[in-house]
């Protein structure tokens, strides 16, 4: 089955308002930009996003976030983004912290057709106690707080119960991707990417290089086609369009010249 769609915006034409999205990416590395930037002109809003971060720099989900176009946030980082600080503490946006590695395992098991899972990241912390702020009122008192998880007993270890996540959609990038939706990450730009793919019911794909079906070897596919809907061939100006988050320059060496 060809899976390619001619542009962003076709590919996520069907993408409504408060509808809920798994989102590859981690920090500036592996972030669907080009879908993410085609949900911001397509105008839609009140959008649940489950991703390990919202951006940085300005860029990525940063976008949909500045435009309040985001209601709900989970995931397991904030980092340096000023502006989810901002509108989760006054109370603007509902968010749900996680650990980053149940993460990683709640989209998995979602897309794997499992439920719920124990896990012992999290026993006897307001994780598995429940209490953590979802959402502020905007005067420093909280408006929503996480309520308790099941603990259980195994082999004399507690556990918390989580459950597996499932989003409407998701939004992936990836290095290489045929017509059959089987995709190639380089390298980092895997992280969440695969996980967040397997956990959207339509999962839609940007690729940096589009081939055909058998170029890539069976034994190289990082995600199989079978999680795949929907795939759009990016330009090699936006294949290239990479920034860099942390930059760092060396001291000048003896000769006087300088290194990054």
């Amino acid at each position: 089955m060809d899976k390619v769609v001619a542009t962003a915006a076709e590919a996520v034409a069907d993408v409504a308002d408060g509808a809920t999205l798994a989102v590859g990416g981690f920090g500036l590395s592996g972030v669907p930009n080009v879908l993410i930037q085609a949900l911001y002109e397509r105008g839609v809003s009140g959008l649940g996003i489950v991703s390990n971060n919202c951006g940085a720099m300005e860029s990525g989900l940063a976008v949909l976030l500045a435009a309040g176009r985001i209601g709900r946030v989970t995931g397991s980082y904030i980092g340096a983004n000023k502006e989810f600080a901002r509108q989760y503490l006054a109370g603007e946006l509902e968010v749900e912290m996680i650990p980053q590695g149940t993460l990683a395992e709640r989209l998995r098991a979602g897309g794997a057709g499992i439920p719920a899972f124990f896990t012992p990241a999290g026993v006897g912390t307001q994780v598995a106690d429940g209490g953590l702020p979802w959402r502020y009122d905007g005067a420093g008192g909280v408006a929503l707080a996480s309520p308790p998880k099941e603990v259980r007993e195994f082999d004399g270890t507690e556990y918390v119960l989580e459950h597996g996540i499932r989003t409407d959609f998701a939004l992936v990038r990836a290095a290489r991707g045929d017509r059959h939706g089987n995709l190639v990450f380089n390298k980092s730009a895997r992280n969440f990417n695969p996980l967040a793919a397997m956990a959207g019911r339509v999962t839609i794909a940007e690729v940096e290089e589009l081939v055909e079906p058998g170029e890539i070897d069976p034994d190289a596919v990082h995600l199989p086609g079978i999680f795949v809907q929907r795939v759009i061939a990016l330009t090699p100006q936006q294949a290239n369009a990479k920034m860099i988050e942390q930059r760092t320059v060396s001291a000048p060496a003896a000769n006087g010249t300088v290194s990054e």
